[in-house]
């Protein structure tokens, strides 16, 4: 079996939520939530638009302008899936999906 058989790519456009940033040391982890809009038509013909929400991370130098993370900022972003464990205040164990960015960039709204 071949390594690079199987693909976990994703390739996202939206808008930013909310963002923490981390110090990592060398770098920063940006944790941030992009809004993803799908836009149809419902059986009646009536449009409507269905907003996910997509939990990602990023991990950019010092020295880059994380300004672009703000609340309201329409990004692309390319990156892989990561499903991630943990357990909550009630003891349960959960599983999320994230988007872990390896290319981000603004777009023009």
């Amino acid at each position: 079996m071949e390594y690079n058989q199987y693909i976990n790519h994703v390739e996202l456009q939206g808008i930013v939520g909310t963002s923490r940033v981390s110090n990592l040391g060398e770098k920063n982890a940006v944790s941030f939530s992009l809004a993803t809009n799908y836009a149809f038509k419902d059986r009646e013909g009536c449009h409507v638009i269905e907003t996910t929400w997509h939990n990602c991370t990023s991990f950019a130098d010092k020295e880059d302008d994380l300004s672009i993370y703000a609340k309201g900022t329409p990004l692309h972003i390319e990156g892989r899936l990561r499903n991630l464990r943990y357990t909550d205040a009630c003891g349960c164990e959960r599983t999320t999906i994230e988007v872990v960015a390896s290319k981000v960039r603004r777009v023009e709204p």
